[in-house]
């Protein structure tokens, strides 16, 4: 998402139909205006095919990024300045200011009349570095098998700063030590003085406005909160679909936790670890 750093290539590209902006009832707004004042909007970055090499589908995709208009607009202040003081080793200061999320569009997603999706948690350990304390890997291959496989396809929205359920990466790594400890994953955050999840899934809903157009959505979840929390925000057309996977001795307390704050999880779902 650089493309503050050249405003004729953000010409270009809303000329093209590749950078759009949206309301958060998922409606178009206009990019080349300045983002409403005291309303939150999005803007969206693409289509970029993508060949996906997760799973065993290894899908074609096609990805759009997305961040919020205002935090756009305060790095593009950033950029100006940065732009007059030279010293390109600062430029790095640019991507610490954005949450940039993620919507991948598997198959025939637009056709589809009730496409499945996952709404999906960045996990470094676990997406990244294939950790199993938690299922997040697992998870997201599985959802993009699951998408791929889907006759009508459908959309993968892939959440940034949601790492640890929001606490950070750094708060995270403090969590598992108090796990190792002997306390579970909510009994952590909360020694930390941290909510039990303090997610924000307004931004997906947003997304699944607009990706979604209405339709009925079918969503790979287990947690109830992330069902309620996209309801709240006007996905009120969604039907739960149980996404269990990756389980396995080094998770399964984990997992355990998590089916005891809520999650829709049975016994019968993790007696194969």
């Amino acid at each position: 998402m650089f493309t503050y750093l050249n405003p004729a290539v953000r010409k270009s590209l809303i000329d093209q139909g590749k950078l759009v902006r949206i309301n958060a009832d998922g409606q178009p707004l206009s990019v080349e205006a300045e983002a409403p004042s005291g309303q939150r909007s999005l803007n969206l970055l693409g289509p970029v095919p993508l060949p996906i090499m997760r799973g065993e589908s290894r899908p074609e995709a096609q990805w759009y990024a997305a961040v919020r208009s205002t935090e756009l607009s305060e790095v593009e202040n950033l950029a100006s300045t940065l732009r007059k003081q030279g010293g390109q080793h600062l430029f790095s200061e640019l991507a610490s200011s954005m949450a940039v999320n993620s919507v991948l569009v598997i198959g025939d997603a637009a056709n589809a009349e009730s496409p499945m999706i996952r709404v999906h948690s960045n996990c470094l350990t676990g997406d990244v570095f294939g950790s199993r304390r938690c299922e997040c890997g697992p998870q997201l291959e599985a959802a993009i098998d699951r998408i791929a496989e889907e006759p009508g396809g459908g959309y993968l929205v892939y959440m940034a700063g949601h790492e640890g359920r929001g606490i950070g990466l750094w708060a995270k790594a403090a969590t598992y030590l108090l796990q190792d400890a002997g306390e579970d994953t909510y009994q952590a955050n909360r020694s930390l003085g941290l909510p039990d999840d303090s997610r924000d899934f307004s931004d997906a809903a947003t997304l699944l406005k607009f990706f979604g157009r209405g339709r009925p959505l079918r969503l790979l979840t287990n947690n109830p909160k992330k069902l309620k929390d996209l309801t709240d925000n006007g996905v009120t057309n969604i039907e739960r679909i149980k996404h269990v996977s990756g389980v396995d001795d080094c998770n399964l307390r984990y997992l355990q936790a998590k089916r005891d704050w809520g999650h829709n999880i049975d016994d019968d779902d993790l007696t194969g670890a």
